[in-house]
């Protein structure tokens, strides 16, 4: 029962999340996975963040750990930081989202659609996820790279033998100057948040959490904060309030002094703010919840909020007062302008939710967003969450009869479809990053499913070529695409990846951003000295690059800008890259040697701007040692950091060039308080570098010194040279250019490279296609197949032969004409405005004159295409469908595009007209009459009696018999466009009967609202009456109030079927006769007293008399009075079929 008990109190135990955020802020929604230099982290690690100093970007406290399980298992998280964020536009701030319990929104906002993966070079953490264009929610990659309260099962308190040895020995083991400090009194809290001031500060706030997961919500915090590099620490409760529950930390991305406390809304919505690092603090009331916040990426004071109810807040006095932006803005979907590209500093970017399945793309003014001051960027409805503003580009996704089509638009351009090759058809994309003036999409295409292929782009964003194919992909933790392509921190145009070929996921590297991939060469050696016999192609090096939802599962590498060449990463060598027998690798030559350093699983962290790693193992057990290197790897010193072993929860590495200072968080017992060990390394390095103490090493791929049109010199320290690396140490020492060779260049769009190494136009490729915008007088680039790699900085060589030569354009008949509408639909609303937009692909665009043509009768000229770039509107005044024609006309020629547009308006109402009787075998009529009679394209479904198929008809008339008497049904439903509407009636089937209209007293038309149920009650009365007067039997007589003015009826007599001859004639007469004689009355209501009578021709004379008229004029009228009583008994009713042994029917026209 103990050790049940025991297992539980384990599982419960916290976890450790680091979520940094006070380091370079990821560009909107930029988180690719290994986009930024940074790590991911291997199974039953621990995510380790490092506060980077001289961060630009804001960030929430970062969320460092969660006590639990597998407690001891570091990340190799090197100093730096991992950031996730809230989407900016360009390198803003953002802060993950707070978790709300029961909130559904806060749900979107974690689960995403579309994802934009866009690496910065500032960003610290290279994280590939992608963020899709697309519809559907989508995470702000940023939120948080793990998830608060995530539940791990903690590890039995047990000392390995390796630990038991190492303390029989302790006075000969290497130790570090630290000391420990405990959190007193919170050892129930199973969550933590930490921030570190960083450069020129020693302070550090924590703030940690009683997380339930019962309740979804935060029931206790404490908030403590530390003035000397984490040794020891002051609790802060009475400060922000004894009874205050606090459930997140946010701190300015230009101001580190600005920190922003968040309260639990569960309890109460109010921010605490503290313009002193914390030491002080006030409170201010809210009167919405926050789910995320977005800081500007330059003015300090200026934030967005998202709420829980889709409205956007924003403040300009850091949260003191907020002003409504917004509502009905999509999560995620906001964004600060970009300084150079937008207007003003105070523009934002959002995109707001019209309807189901429609969006806007609009900019606001800051403190004034109003109709008259919104701009509309993009003409027309967008698909819901497809918006990405990122750097320079804009991405936004219009589907198109199921179809979607990608537009971009660079410098705040006009919009313009993105090309992809001819035969993509894509399925899926994600903008991976947008570095150097370029895009790198990943496409799911028509035949894949777990893999992605990788495109990049020109400068303007919308010309793609392939650079790899089959890119493993896995799931976020947020339910968004994690792609496994890895950016090398410190080396431009570096990247690794993981690729799927034949069942088999190999790790491929590129030094010249995609033109080129290998495999990665094995090491030589294993640990041991014994040598490895890895062969390629057969054999190879393989790394895991991914982030899996759960932080303890496989994934870890890292890499760091000040350390440019040195790269750690998990894997294994060998035919492919498997999840067993991992072990860690380093390499310090930018991947083309690699040497293992562990055969277990270890965190490296950098220390030192990389002078030094530091080395934790992944373990369940508590440990009391670190490892130490000074040669990158080669030689490693282990030290004990604490007396007591330690279950360690996370680590904080140093925030500042020169502090050397890291805090590992832990526990003794799955009872005890937080432990906070501070480490200490200064007394390890006891100096300043000096030039004496570096060495020089040039960049090369194999031997190949000419990389992205550069041989780079770095330089780095000294094996064992123990010294302080300064706040000016530059890694790159040197570089210069080198002459242009074929590797400089990649294939330009249409053309497909072939074995030999050259370009040659793809099979649906025109070159002479590419001239499309050129203006006759103007010049134009004619491709030769390639262009050259972006941010190549080679010189001279092959440049002149492969470099596009500008020539004048030809005048061209156009080409390529699309005409379509600005929502991407095939319907319109009568009385709206439809708006066209009209493309032109080749041909001279500022003479090609544009001439659209509505078809009701009207049409227009435009002289060039740029006249009609904002589209073409027009109001359609009557329902049909209308062929609407684009015809595109120069000197040369002329093209034309149509379009068929279907004008429609709400149908509000339906009545389904049907006897009331039949005759068996006779045919009878059915009709479905509108309201209003004319709304466009209508589709009538049938359902005849019970049968279980319906016949479908695009009249709203048919023709049925019934072959059997009794009671059938008859169901008729409308659609006409979203809208379907239905009615019911219900049909007597005899073998014969006899009717006869009856009239009322004229005061019942004052009374009749002529709706159906008003008249289902008046036939009941009339029937009763009519029995009351006459004696009839009830089940002989059926009576229905007939639609319209003056009110009619009509009454069924029906045959008795106890006798063989039913003498309706009898009935008949009788009556006929009550009714003659006044006897068939009813009451309405008090004082209206309503006759019925038996139907006659008018009262008036049925002949005029006058000597004007001739007797054959006479003779006229009364054959028209014999017709008129014919149609007053009437056997013939037309009827549908829907089965051939109860009906038969055929479909009638309407007759218009």
């Amino acid at each position: 029962m103990e050790t049940r008990q025991f297992f539980w109190l384990r599982a419960l135990l916290l976890w450790l999340l680091v979520m940094f955020c006070s380091i370079y802020a990821t560009r909107a929604d930029i988180t690719c996975r290994t986009c930024q230099p940074g790590n991911k982290w291997r199974a039953r690690e621990l995510l380790l963040k490092f506060d980077t100093s001289g961060s630009s970007t804001g960030s929430r406290g970062e969320e460092v750990f969660g006590r639990g399980g597998e407690s001891g298992r570091a990340a190799a998280g090197g100093a730096q930081s991992q950031s996730r964020c809230s989407g900016a536009g360009g390198p803003a701030e953002c802060a993950p989202e707070p978790r709300v319990k029961g909130d559904t929104a806060e749900k979107e906002f974690t689960k995403g659609k579309l994802s934009s993966v866009i690496s910065n070079k500032h960003r610290t953490r290279r994280d590939s996820t992608a963020r899709k264009v697309g519809r559907g929610p989508e995470p702000r990659p940023g939120a948080g790279s793990a998830a608060p309260g995530r539940r791990v099962t903690r590890s039995d308190v047990r000392w390995s033998a390796e630990e038991r040895r190492a303390a029989g020995a302790r006075q000969e083991e290497l130790r570090l100057n630290s000391s420990t400090f405990a959190l007193t009194g919170d050892s129930s809290h199973n969550q933590a948040m930490v921030h570190w001031s960083g450069q020129n500060s020693s302070v550090i706030l924590m703030l940690t959490k009683l997380f339930d997961f019962n309740l979804n919500s935060v029931t206790e915090s404490s908030l403590w904060r530390s003035t000397d590099y984490g040794a020891t620490y002051q609790k802060l409760n009475d400060k922000v309030g004894a009874k205050t529950i606090l459930s997140y930390l946010y701190v300015s991305p230009n101001n580190k002094r600005k920190i922003m406390l968040l309260t639990d809304p569960e309890v109460e919505s109010s921010l605490l703010i503290s313009s002193d690092e914390g030491a002080t603090y006030q409170k201010y009331r809210l009167n919405f919840y926050i789910l995320s916040l977005l800081f500007h990426p330059e003015q300090e004071d200026w934030i967005l909020a998202y709420s829980h109810d889709q409205k956007l807040y924003s403040s300009v006095e850091f949260g003191r007062r907020w002003q409504l932006v917004h509502e009905r803005v999509a999560p995620n979907r906001f964004y600060w302008s970009k300084m150079g590209l937008d207007k003003e500093p105070g523009l934002i970017h959002l995109e707001t939710s019209i309807s189901e399945g429609q969006a806007l793309y609009v900019t606001c003014k800051l403190q004034n967003c109003t109709d008259a001051n919104k701009g509309k960027p993009f003409p027309g409805y967008i698909d819901p969450n497809s918006l990405v503003v990122q750097d320079e580009y804009v991405f936004v996704q219009v589907s198109t009869g199921g179809k979607p089509i990608y537009y971009v638009s660079a410098k705040r351009d006009v919009f313009t479809p993105m090309k992809l090759p001819k035969y993509t058809m894509p399925k899926d994309l994600h903008v991976i990053s947008t570095d150097e003036n370029r895009v790198v999409a990943a496409v799911q295409e028509w035949n894949q499913n777990e893999t992605y292929n990788l495109y990049v782009s020109d400068t303007s964003g919308v010309f793609y070529t392939l650079a790899l194919e089959n890119v493993v992909s896995s799931m976020g933790p947020e339910g968004n695409v994690m792609v496994d392509l890895y950016e090398v921190a410190g080396i431009k145009g570096m990247f690794l990846a993981n690729k799927k070929t034949d069942n088999q996921v190999k790790t491929y590297i590129t030094y010249n951003r995609g033109r080129d991939w290998r495999l990665l060469q094995a090491p030589s050696r294993d640990l041991r000295g014994s040598s490895i016999h890895c062969v390629l192609p057969y054999c190879s090096l393989h790394l895991h690059l991914h982030v899996s939802a759960n932080p303890y599962t496989s994934g870890n590498i890292a890499s760091r800008d000040s350390a440019p060449g040195i790269i750690v990463a998990s894997g294994s060598f060998g035919s492919e890259l498997t999840a067993g027998n991992v072990s860690v690798y380093i390499t310090s030559d930018a991947g083309n040697t690699w040497r293992q350093i562990f055969d277990e699983e270890y965190a490296v962290l950098y220390l030192n701007k990389g002078g030094a790693l530091v080395a934790i193992r992944h373990t369940p057990l508590p440990i009391r040692h670190l490892w130490l290197s000074l040669d990158e790897g080669r030689q490693w010193n282990k030290y004990s950091f604490t007396n007591t072993p330690l279950f360690v929860d996370g680590v904080l590495g140093e925030p500042g060039d020169e502090t050397l200072i890291m805090t590992i968080f832990g526990h003794v017992s799955h009872r005890s308080e937080w432990q906070l060990v501070k480490i200490d390394f200064r007394s390890i390095f006891n100096r300043r570098c000096t030039d004496a103490d570096y060495q020089t090493w040039h960049l090369h791929d194999q031997g190949e010194p000419c990389l992205m049109g550069l041989k780079r010199i770095y330089r780095k320290l000294k094996s064992l040279s123990r010294c302080v690396m300064g706040s000016m140490y530059a890694a790159s020492m040197t570089s210069g250019p080198c002459e242009c060779s074929e590797a400089d260049f990649e294939c330009d769009y249409g053309f497909e490279r072939r074995t030999d190494g050259k370009c040659t136009p793809a099979f649906w490729f025109h070159p002479s296609s590419m001239s499309r915008s050129c203006t006759t007088g103007m010049t134009f680039l004619n491709r030769t197949g390639y262009r050259k790699v972006v941010s190549n900085n080679c010189t001279a060589g092959v440049s002149v032969e492969y470099t596009a030569r500008r020539q004048k354009c030809p005048i061209q008949a156009p080409r390529g004409l699309y005409l379509v509408t600005s929502e991407g639909a095939l319907t319109a609303t009568l009385g709206s405005n439809v708006t066209f937009l009209v493309f032109l692909e080749e041909g001279d665009s500022a003479r090609t004159s544009i001439t659209l043509d509505f078809g009701d009768g009207h049409a227009l000229t435009y002289s060039n295409v740029s006249s009609i770039e904002d589209g073409i509107k027009h109001i359609y005044k009557t329902v049909g469908i209308y062929r609407v024609t684009a015809t595109g006309e120069n000197s040369l020629g002329s093209e034309t595009a149509t379009l068929y547009l279907h004008v429609t308006c709400q149908l509000e109402h339906i009545h389904l007209s049907a006897p009331f009787v039949a005759v068996r075998n006779k045919e009878v009529n059915l009709t479905a009459v509108l309201w209003p009679s004319q709304v466009g394209t209508v589709t009538y479904i049938w359902w005849i009696g019970n049968n279980t198929e319906p016949l479908i008809t695009l009249e709203g008339s048919v023709a049925c018999t019934f072959s059997r008497e009794g009671i059938s049904s008859v169901t008729v439903q409308v659609s006409a466009g979203k809208t379907i509407l239905q009615d019911r009636k219900t049909i007597a089937v005899h073998e014969y009967f006899k009717s006869h209209l009856l009239a009322f007293s004229s005061n019942l038309d004052d009374h009749n609202p002529d709706v159906a149920e008003w008249r289902l009650d008046v036939s009941r009365v009339i029937k009763s009456s009519l029995i009351q007067a006459t004696g009839v039997r009830e089940d002989q007589l059926l009576v229905t109030v007939l639609p319209g003015l003056p009110t009619t009826a009509e009454f069924f007599l029906l045959p008795d079927k106890r006798l063989k001859d039913g003498n309706l004639e009898q009935l008949s007469e009788v009556l006929l006769g009550a009714l003659n004689q006044n006897l068939v009355q009813f009451t309405l209501r008090p004082e209206v007293q309503v006759t019925v009578y038996a139907a006659h021709l008018s009262a008036a004379p049925l002949v005029d008399t006058s000597e004007n008229h001739s007797g054959s004029a006479m003779l006229m009228l009364l054959s028209v009075v014999v017709v008129g009583l014919a149609v007053f008994v009437i056997y013939k009713f037309k009827r549908s079929q829907a089965s051939t042994s109860m009906r038969k029917c055929r479909m009638k026209k309407n007759k218009k």
